[in-house]
């Protein structure tokens, strides 16, 4: 059985502009790395997040029919992923995916294999990178701001990854652990 990694952060730490980046430097010699795409409940926008965007009613029904291994709900919205990732996992592949920590413990109890990636920005970087990137109103971009703050680091975190600086060297961090792990 492989590994499933969890890669949890702030807004706009970079999460998924590091998986992207560990993407492409993957190794081919290796079982290929598999990253879900969430299914989120807001619009399509043209950004470096990919997701697949529903209405909450087509959510919520999918939900209910066991469509997704992990969901939550936070900032309003509603996030998913697939229950794909299960048959990766069983067919040896890593599987690396952007979380909120608030599904951690659940999942902990799920898979033994889970390992925990945190990318930490120090919060004065998160606070510009929010603001340049505009997808939020005030008042969501406070909320995010305040949980920010309060969550500056993951004390049960498998492995920290300071994304503060370079993209490709937090990735290269980033992709010698999870090749450590598998």
């Amino acid at each position: 059985m492989s590994k499933l990694f969890f890669v949890v952060g702030n807004s706009g730490s970079g999460k998924d502009s590091l998986i992207q980046e560990v993407e492409k430097m993957y190794p081919k010699n290796q079982k290929s790395i598999k990253i879900p795409t969430r299914v989120i409940t807001r619009p399509l926008s043209p950004e470096t997040e990919i997701f697949e965007s529903v209405d909450e009613n087509t959510f919520l029904k999918w939900e209910s029919e066991g469509k997704f291994i992990f969901s939550w709900y936070i900032y309003g919205l509603h996030y998913g992923i697939r229950t794909e990732i299960l048959e990766w996992i069983k067919k040896g592949h890593p599987v690396v995916v952007n979380v909120s920590r608030k599904i951690i413990e659940e999942a902990r109890k799920q898979f033994h294999n889970l390992r925990v990636i945190f990318v930490h920005v120090p919060f004065e970087i998160t606070v510009v990178r929010l603001k340049e990137r505009g997808r939020e109103d005030p008042k969501a971009m406070q909320k995010r701001l305040t949980r920010a703050l309060k969550n500056q680091y993951l004390s049960d975190a498998d492995f920290i990854v300071d994304n503060r600086g370079d993209l490709k060297e937090a990735a290269k961090s980033m992709l010698d652990y999870i090749l450590s792990e598998v």
